[in-house]
Protein backbone atom coordinates (compact mmCIF):
# COMPACT_ATOMS: atom_id res chain seq x y z
CA UNK A 1 0.00 0.00 0.00
CA UNK A 2 1.70 3.43 -1.34
CA UNK A 3 0.32 7.02 -1.86
CA UNK A 4 -0.20 8.24 -5.05
CA UNK A 5 -1.15 12.06 -5.80
CA UNK A 6 -2.51 11.86 -1.72
CA UNK A 7 -4.96 8.86 -3.03
CA UNK A 8 -3.87 5.49 -1.55
CA UNK A 9 -2.39 2.62 -3.85
CA UNK A 10 -3.32 -0.64 -2.80
CA UNK A 11 -1.52 -3.82 -4.07
CA UNK A 12 -3.23 -6.19 -6.61
CA UNK A 13 -4.48 -9.16 -6.44
CA UNK A 14 -4.36 -11.14 -9.85
CA UNK A 15 -6.88 -13.85 -10.78
CA UNK A 16 -6.43 -16.74 -12.70
CA UNK A 17 -8.47 -17.18 -15.64
CA UNK A 18 -12.10 -17.73 -15.37
CA UNK A 19 -11.79 -17.30 -11.82
CA UNK A 20 -13.60 -13.93 -12.00
CA UNK A 21 -17.26 -15.64 -12.31
CA UNK A 22 -17.92 -15.62 -8.28
CA UNK A 23 -16.69 -12.24 -7.91
CA UNK A 24 -19.21 -10.79 -10.16
CA UNK A 25 -21.33 -12.75 -8.96
CA UNK A 26 -20.69 -10.73 -5.59
CA UNK A 27 -19.55 -13.71 -3.38
CA UNK A 28 -17.50 -12.08 -0.56
CA UNK A 29 -14.63 -14.96 -0.53
CA UNK A 30 -11.52 -15.20 -3.31
CA UNK A 31 -9.88 -18.41 -2.23
CA UNK A 32 -6.04 -18.92 -2.51
CA UNK A 33 -6.34 -21.44 -5.37
CA UNK A 34 -7.86 -18.80 -8.07
CA UNK A 35 -5.29 -16.28 -7.46
CA UNK A 36 -2.86 -15.98 -10.49
CA UNK A 37 -0.48 -13.38 -8.62
CA UNK A 38 0.31 -10.51 -6.07
CA UNK A 39 1.96 -7.40 -6.87
CA UNK A 40 3.77 -6.17 -4.42
CA UNK A 41 4.11 -7.08 -0.61
CA UNK A 42 1.10 -7.97 1.31
CA UNK A 43 0.57 -9.01 4.89
CA UNK A 44 -2.48 -9.88 6.88
CA UNK A 45 -5.21 -7.74 7.15
CA UNK A 46 -3.88 -5.63 4.51
CA UNK A 47 -6.73 -3.65 1.93
CA UNK A 48 -5.95 -5.21 -1.57
CA UNK A 49 -7.44 -4.60 -4.83
CA UNK A 50 -8.70 -7.32 -7.12
CA UNK A 51 -8.43 -8.02 -10.92
CA UNK A 52 -9.10 -10.33 -13.65
CA UNK A 53 -6.02 -11.77 -15.39
CA UNK A 54 -7.17 -9.14 -18.22
CA UNK A 55 -6.83 -6.58 -15.67
CA UNK A 56 -9.99 -5.24 -15.23
CA UNK A 57 -11.19 -4.18 -11.73
CA UNK A 58 -13.08 -6.54 -9.65
CA UNK A 59 -13.47 -6.07 -6.12
CA UNK A 60 -11.45 -4.83 -2.68
CA UNK A 61 -10.90 -6.33 0.60
CA UNK A 62 -8.55 -7.79 3.20
CA UNK A 63 -5.99 -10.58 2.70
CA UNK A 64 -4.98 -13.19 4.67
CA UNK A 65 -3.02 -15.51 4.32
CA UNK A 66 -5.01 -19.44 4.31
CA UNK A 67 -7.90 -21.19 2.34
CA UNK A 68 -9.92 -17.53 2.05
CA UNK A 69 -7.65 -15.40 0.74
CA UNK A 70 -9.56 -12.29 0.41
CA UNK A 71 -12.94 -11.18 2.11
CA UNK A 72 -14.35 -8.74 -0.19
CA UNK A 73 -16.47 -5.28 1.14
CA UNK A 74 -16.68 -3.52 -2.02
CA UNK A 75 -17.22 -3.32 -5.30
CA UNK A 76 -16.27 -0.05 -6.30
CA UNK A 77 -12.72 1.22 -6.41
CA UNK A 78 -12.21 3.86 -3.89
CA UNK A 79 -10.45 5.25 -0.99
CA UNK A 80 -11.14 2.97 2.04
CA UNK A 81 -10.91 5.50 5.28
CA UNK A 82 -12.95 6.36 8.31
CA UNK A 83 -15.82 7.74 5.94
CA UNK A 84 -15.96 4.54 4.43
CA UNK A 85 -16.53 2.80 7.38
CA UNK A 86 -18.54 4.76 9.02
CA UNK A 87 -20.87 4.18 5.92
CA UNK A 88 -20.91 0.97 5.75
CA UNK A 89 -21.80 0.87 9.90
CA UNK A 90 -24.44 3.36 9.03
CA UNK A 91 -26.56 1.27 6.22
CA UNK A 92 -26.44 -2.04 8.75
CA UNK A 93 -27.70 0.49 11.44
CA UNK A 94 -30.48 1.55 9.12
CA UNK A 95 -31.41 -2.09 8.41
CA UNK A 96 -31.85 -2.47 12.32
CA UNK A 97 -33.67 0.44 12.23
CA UNK A 98 -36.96 -1.19 9.67
CA UNK A 99 -36.36 -4.25 11.56
CA UNK A 100 -37.65 -1.75 14.73
CA UNK A 101 -34.98 -2.86 17.43
CA UNK A 102 -33.51 0.54 17.50
CA UNK A 103 -35.85 2.53 19.48
CA UNK A 104 -38.39 -0.21 21.04
CA UNK A 105 -39.27 -0.27 24.31
CA UNK A 106 -39.82 -3.92 24.38
CA UNK A 107 -35.94 -5.02 23.23
CA UNK A 108 -32.51 -3.24 23.77
CA UNK A 109 -30.19 -6.08 22.70
CA UNK A 110 -29.46 -6.62 18.63
CA UNK A 111 -26.88 -7.19 16.38
CA UNK A 112 -26.14 -4.36 14.10
CA UNK A 113 -23.29 -5.62 11.90
CA UNK A 114 -23.04 -9.42 10.56
CA UNK A 115 -19.87 -9.94 8.38
CA UNK A 116 -21.33 -11.04 5.34
CA UNK A 117 -24.82 -10.51 6.21
CA UNK A 118 -23.79 -6.53 6.08
CA UNK A 119 -21.04 -6.67 2.93
CA UNK A 120 -18.61 -6.40 6.44
CA UNK A 121 -17.16 -9.74 6.32
CA UNK A 122 -15.06 -10.41 9.29
CA UNK A 123 -16.69 -8.28 11.35
CA UNK A 124 -19.36 -8.56 14.39
CA UNK A 125 -21.07 -5.75 16.04
CA UNK A 126 -23.69 -6.70 18.91
CA UNK A 127 -25.58 -3.79 20.69
CA UNK A 128 -26.26 -4.27 24.29
CA UNK A 129 -28.69 -1.60 25.90
CA UNK A 130 -25.88 1.28 25.48
CA UNK A 131 -22.81 -1.23 25.00
CA UNK A 132 -21.66 -2.38 21.58
CA UNK A 133 -19.08 -5.50 21.58
CA UNK A 134 -16.84 -6.04 18.55
CA UNK A 135 -15.62 -9.24 17.50
CA UNK A 136 -13.09 -9.67 14.74
CA UNK A 137 -12.43 -13.01 12.94
CA UNK A 138 -9.96 -11.10 10.19
CA UNK A 139 -6.94 -9.24 10.20
CA UNK A 140 -8.14 -6.81 8.52
CA UNK A 141 -11.52 -5.88 10.81
CA UNK A 142 -8.72 -6.30 13.73
CA UNK A 143 -6.77 -3.63 12.39
CA UNK A 144 -9.48 -1.62 11.40
CA UNK A 145 -11.37 -1.88 14.97
CA UNK A 146 -10.68 1.59 16.37
CA UNK A 147 -11.91 3.15 13.29
CA UNK A 148 -14.91 1.37 13.93
CA UNK A 149 -15.37 2.06 17.13
CA UNK A 150 -15.28 5.69 16.52
CA UNK A 151 -17.41 5.00 13.90
CA UNK A 152 -20.00 3.44 15.89
CA UNK A 153 -20.20 6.54 18.20
CA UNK A 154 -20.82 8.86 15.79
CA UNK A 155 -23.98 6.39 14.30
CA UNK A 156 -25.54 5.15 17.79
CA UNK A 157 -24.81 8.71 19.47
CA UNK A 158 -25.56 9.09 22.87
CA UNK A 159 -26.99 6.08 24.13
CA UNK A 160 -23.62 4.53 23.32
CA UNK A 161 -21.27 4.19 26.81
CA UNK A 162 -19.25 0.86 25.93
CA UNK A 163 -17.40 -0.39 23.13
CA UNK A 164 -15.48 -3.82 24.21
CA UNK A 165 -13.21 -5.53 21.87
CA UNK A 166 -13.49 -9.07 22.25
CA UNK A 167 -11.23 -11.32 19.44
CA UNK A 168 -9.51 -13.00 21.21
CA UNK A 169 -11.07 -16.38 21.09
CA UNK A 170 -11.69 -15.71 17.42
CA UNK A 171 -8.00 -15.58 16.65
CA UNK A 172 -6.78 -18.08 19.18
CA UNK A 173 -5.77 -20.60 16.36
CA UNK A 174 -4.06 -17.86 14.22
CA UNK A 175 -0.56 -16.27 13.99
CA UNK A 176 -2.59 -12.90 13.86
CA UNK A 177 -4.02 -12.99 17.58
CA UNK A 178 -4.60 -9.81 18.93
CA UNK A 179 -3.38 -8.75 22.82
CA UNK A 180 -5.89 -9.54 25.56
CA UNK A 181 -9.50 -7.93 24.86
CA UNK A 182 -9.83 -4.56 26.12
CA UNK A 183 -12.47 -1.46 26.40
CA UNK A 184 -12.18 1.15 23.44
CA UNK A 185 -14.50 3.43 25.11
CA UNK A 186 -16.35 3.21 28.82
CA UNK A 187 -15.40 0.29 31.17
CA UNK A 188 -18.13 -1.37 31.84
CA UNK A 189 -18.13 -5.37 31.29
CA UNK A 190 -21.95 -6.53 31.67
CA UNK A 191 -25.53 -5.15 32.03
CA UNK A 192 -29.65 -6.47 32.61
CA UNK A 193 -30.76 -6.40 28.54
CA UNK A 194 -34.50 -6.39 27.74
CA UNK A 195 -35.44 -9.11 24.75
CA UNK A 196 -39.40 -8.99 24.35
CA UNK A 197 -39.95 -7.85 28.00
CA UNK A 198 -37.94 -10.70 29.28
CA UNK A 199 -34.80 -9.67 30.95
CA UNK A 200 -31.21 -10.95 31.27
CA UNK A 201 -27.92 -10.47 32.32
CA UNK A 202 -25.22 -10.19 29.95
CA UNK A 203 -21.22 -10.24 30.81
CA UNK A 204 -19.66 -9.72 27.65
CA UNK A 205 -16.23 -9.79 29.25
CA UNK A 206 -16.50 -13.02 30.39
CA UNK A 207 -19.35 -14.91 28.38
CA UNK A 208 -19.27 -16.74 25.31
CA UNK A 209 -19.14 -15.17 22.08
CA UNK A 210 -19.67 -11.87 22.64
CA UNK A 211 -22.18 -12.70 25.38
CA UNK A 212 -25.50 -13.57 24.42
CA UNK A 213 -27.01 -15.26 21.68
CA UNK A 214 -29.22 -13.16 19.84
CA UNK A 215 -29.98 -15.48 16.52
CA UNK A 216 -32.51 -17.33 19.01
CA UNK A 217 -34.54 -14.17 19.19
CA UNK A 218 -37.59 -15.46 17.38
CA UNK A 219 -37.11 -18.65 17.98
CA UNK A 220 -37.56 -18.22 21.75
CA UNK A 221 -40.68 -16.09 20.99
CA UNK A 222 -41.91 -19.27 18.58
CA UNK A 223 -41.54 -21.01 21.81
CA UNK A 224 -43.38 -19.70 24.28
CA UNK A 225 -46.54 -20.20 22.36
CA UNK A 226 -45.90 -23.65 22.67
CA UNK A 227 -45.01 -23.46 26.68
CA UNK A 228 -47.91 -22.61 28.23
CA UNK A 229 -48.74 -26.38 30.64
CA UNK A 230 -45.86 -28.39 29.49
CA UNK A 231 -43.08 -29.91 31.26
CA UNK A 232 -40.06 -28.38 29.51
CA UNK A 233 -36.29 -29.77 28.65
CA UNK A 234 -33.85 -27.34 27.68
CA UNK A 235 -30.70 -28.79 26.79
CA UNK A 236 -27.38 -27.19 26.39
CA UNK A 237 -29.08 -23.96 28.28
CA UNK A 238 -26.04 -21.90 28.57
CA UNK A 239 -27.20 -18.82 30.06
CA UNK A 240 -31.24 -19.96 30.23
CA UNK A 241 -32.55 -17.94 27.30
CA UNK A 242 -35.14 -20.52 26.51
CA UNK A 243 -36.35 -21.76 30.02
CA UNK A 244 -37.14 -18.17 30.66
CA UNK A 245 -39.13 -18.03 27.74
CA UNK A 246 -41.21 -21.20 28.58
CA UNK A 247 -41.29 -20.43 32.66
CA UNK A 248 -42.79 -16.91 31.87
CA UNK A 249 -44.75 -18.24 29.28
CA UNK A 250 -47.04 -20.98 31.50
CA UNK A 251 -44.81 -24.00 31.60
CA UNK A 252 -45.34 -26.44 34.51
CA UNK A 253 -42.10 -27.15 35.03
CA UNK A 254 -38.97 -26.33 33.55
CA UNK A 255 -35.25 -28.19 33.34
CA UNK A 256 -32.02 -26.62 32.32
CA UNK A 257 -29.04 -28.32 31.92
CA UNK A 258 -25.66 -27.63 30.75
CA UNK A 259 -22.14 -28.41 31.56
CA UNK A 260 -20.62 -25.11 32.45
CA UNK A 261 -21.14 -24.00 36.19
CA UNK A 262 -20.82 -20.41 35.16
CA UNK A 263 -23.46 -20.69 32.45
CA UNK A 264 -25.91 -22.67 34.99
CA UNK A 265 -25.17 -19.68 37.51
CA UNK A 266 -26.14 -17.18 35.22
CA UNK A 267 -29.33 -19.21 34.04
CA UNK A 268 -30.11 -18.93 37.72
CA UNK A 269 -29.63 -15.60 37.84
CA UNK A 270 -31.93 -14.73 35.38
CA UNK A 271 -34.54 -17.01 36.46
CA UNK A 272 -34.49 -15.20 39.22
CA UNK A 273 -34.42 -11.88 37.45
CA UNK A 274 -37.73 -12.62 35.88
CA UNK A 275 -39.27 -13.71 39.10
CA UNK A 276 -39.99 -17.44 37.98
CA UNK A 277 -40.43 -19.67 40.80
CA UNK A 278 -38.40 -22.41 41.92
CA UNK A 279 -41.05 -24.79 41.84
CA UNK A 280 -41.34 -24.57 38.39
CA UNK A 281 -37.70 -24.42 37.35
CA UNK A 282 -34.56 -26.22 38.26
CA UNK A 283 -31.19 -26.59 36.54
CA UNK A 284 -28.74 -29.04 36.29
CA UNK A 285 -24.92 -28.94 35.64
CA UNK A 286 -24.58 -31.69 33.50
CA UNK A 287 -23.07 -33.26 30.44
CA UNK A 288 -26.76 -32.51 28.49
CA UNK A 289 -26.02 -35.50 25.90
CA UNK A 290 -25.78 -37.41 29.52
CA UNK A 291 -28.49 -36.34 31.27
CA UNK A 292 -30.69 -37.18 28.07
CA UNK A 293 -29.73 -41.14 28.14
CA UNK A 294 -30.18 -41.22 31.96
CA UNK A 295 -32.92 -39.28 32.76
CA UNK A 296 -36.70 -41.17 33.53
CA UNK A 297 -38.51 -37.58 33.29
CA UNK A 298 -40.21 -37.87 30.00
CA UNK A 299 -40.68 -33.87 28.93
CA UNK A 300 -43.81 -32.43 26.82
CA UNK A 301 -41.44 -30.00 25.58
CA UNK A 302 -37.16 -30.60 24.82
CA UNK A 303 -35.64 -28.12 23.20
CA UNK A 304 -31.93 -28.93 21.53
CA UNK A 305 -29.58 -26.29 21.03
CA UNK A 306 -26.08 -27.41 20.80
CA UNK A 307 -22.44 -25.35 20.40
CA UNK A 308 -21.71 -26.76 16.80
CA UNK A 309 -19.98 -30.41 16.08
CA UNK A 310 -18.58 -29.49 13.26
CA UNK A 311 -16.62 -26.36 13.07
CA UNK A 312 -14.61 -27.70 9.79
CA UNK A 313 -15.44 -29.91 6.61
CA UNK A 314 -12.96 -33.07 8.44
CA UNK A 315 -15.55 -32.91 11.08
CA UNK A 316 -18.47 -33.35 9.12
CA UNK A 317 -19.61 -37.01 9.40
CA UNK A 318 -18.54 -37.07 12.93
CA UNK A 319 -21.14 -34.33 13.52
CA UNK A 320 -23.70 -35.78 11.35
CA UNK A 321 -23.87 -38.91 13.99
CA UNK A 322 -24.18 -37.20 16.80
CA UNK A 323 -26.96 -34.60 15.36
CA UNK A 324 -28.49 -38.07 14.94
CA UNK A 325 -28.06 -39.48 18.16
CA UNK A 326 -29.04 -36.67 20.01
CA UNK A 327 -32.42 -36.31 18.10
CA UNK A 328 -32.71 -39.80 18.43
CA UNK A 329 -32.77 -40.28 21.92
CA UNK A 330 -34.83 -37.03 22.58
CA UNK A 331 -37.57 -38.75 20.25
CA UNK A 332 -36.96 -41.21 22.14
CA UNK A 333 -37.89 -39.66 26.13
CA UNK A 334 -40.38 -37.00 24.30
CA UNK A 335 -44.03 -37.58 25.09
CA UNK A 336 -46.84 -39.09 23.17
CA UNK A 337 -47.65 -35.41 20.71
CA UNK A 338 -44.62 -34.48 22.26
CA UNK A 339 -42.84 -31.05 20.43
CA UNK A 340 -39.00 -30.67 19.82
CA UNK A 341 -37.16 -27.48 19.03
CA UNK A 342 -33.89 -28.82 17.59
CA UNK A 343 -31.00 -26.71 15.85
CA UNK A 344 -28.24 -26.85 14.51
CA UNK A 345 -25.30 -24.06 13.97
CA UNK A 346 -22.72 -25.80 12.43
CA UNK A 347 -21.76 -24.18 9.45
CA UNK A 348 -20.34 -27.07 7.10
CA UNK A 349 -23.81 -28.75 7.92
CA UNK A 350 -26.35 -27.09 5.64
CA UNK A 351 -30.43 -27.10 6.08
CA UNK A 352 -31.21 -30.01 3.29
CA UNK A 353 -28.21 -32.47 5.65
CA UNK A 354 -29.72 -31.40 8.89
CA UNK A 355 -33.28 -32.31 7.81
CA UNK A 356 -32.55 -35.36 6.54
CA UNK A 357 -30.52 -36.31 9.40
CA UNK A 358 -33.23 -35.66 11.76
CA UNK A 359 -35.44 -37.70 9.75
CA UNK A 360 -32.73 -40.47 9.64
CA UNK A 361 -33.02 -40.47 13.61
CA UNK A 362 -36.75 -40.68 13.57
CA UNK A 363 -36.61 -44.16 11.45
CA UNK A 364 -33.96 -45.43 13.39
CA UNK A 365 -36.59 -44.60 16.57
CA UNK A 366 -39.78 -45.68 14.76
CA UNK A 367 -42.03 -42.94 15.61
CA UNK A 368 -43.80 -41.20 13.14
CA UNK A 369 -42.69 -37.56 13.36
CA UNK A 370 -44.03 -34.29 11.03
CA UNK A 371 -42.19 -30.79 10.20
CA UNK A 372 -43.79 -28.05 12.02
CA UNK A 373 -42.13 -25.04 11.19
CA UNK A 374 -38.45 -24.50 10.04
CA UNK A 375 -36.21 -22.00 11.43
CA UNK A 376 -33.64 -19.81 11.28
CA UNK A 377 -31.56 -16.90 12.46
CA UNK A 378 -33.64 -13.54 13.42
CA UNK A 379 -33.39 -11.17 11.06
CA UNK A 380 -30.58 -8.60 12.44
CA UNK A 381 -28.76 -11.67 10.96
CA UNK A 382 -29.23 -11.09 7.83
CA UNK A 383 -27.94 -13.56 4.88
CA UNK A 384 -26.55 -12.07 1.97
CA UNK A 385 -28.23 -13.61 -1.29
CA UNK A 386 -24.80 -13.78 -2.67
CA UNK A 387 -23.39 -15.79 -0.04
CA UNK A 388 -25.71 -18.48 1.13
CA UNK A 389 -23.02 -19.62 3.53
CA UNK A 390 -24.13 -17.60 5.87
CA UNK A 391 -27.14 -19.40 6.69
CA UNK A 392 -25.57 -20.79 9.90
CA UNK A 393 -27.99 -21.59 12.01
CA UNK A 394 -30.92 -24.67 11.06
CA UNK A 395 -33.57 -25.38 13.30
CA UNK A 396 -37.03 -27.27 12.97
CA UNK A 397 -39.85 -27.76 15.29
CA UNK A 398 -40.99 -31.09 15.21
CA UNK A 399 -44.47 -33.00 16.69
CA UNK A 400 -43.65 -36.64 17.53
CA UNK A 401 -46.45 -38.33 17.11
Amino acid sequence: MTKKNNLTVYSKIILKHGKEAPVLRFHPWIFSGAIHKITGEVKNGDIVEVFSNKDAYLATGHYQTGSIAVRVFCYEQQEINFAFWKLKLQNAFQLRKQLNLTNTASTNVYRLVHGEGDDLPGLIVDYYNGSCVIQSHSAGMHIARTEIANALKDIVGEKLNTVYYKSAESFSKTKDQPSDDNWLLGNKSETIVKENNFNFHVNWAEGQKTGFFIDQRENRMLLSKYAEGKSVLNLFSYTGGFSVYAAKSGAAKVHSVDSSKKAIELCDKNIQLNNVSSCIHESFCEDAIQYLKSTDDQYDLIILDPPAFAKHLDAKRNAINAYKQLNADAMRKIKKSGIIFTFSCSQVIDKYLFQSTVISAAILVGRKVKILHQLTQAADHPVSAFHPEGEYLKGLVLFVE
